[in-house]
């Protein structure tokens, strides 16, 4: 099942990729890749407490 905190990654990520093909389409395409990028790793990283002792 999965944690609400997929939730929360799932949301950084689609607003990450919507911002920046928005960028992409106004020309600014650096701020676009970066934000491109920031969307891979968002969408990579665990939220969900992998640092449990």
């Amino acid at each position: 099942m999965k944690k609400p905190f997929n939730w929360y990654r799932d949301v950084a990520t689609g607003l990450l990729f919507t911002t920046g093909v928005f960028g992409f389409m106004s020309g600014e395409f650096i701020i676009s890749t970066i934000l491109f990028g920031a969307a891979t790793i968002a969408s990579n990283l665990d939220f969900g407490g992998s640092f449990k002792a």
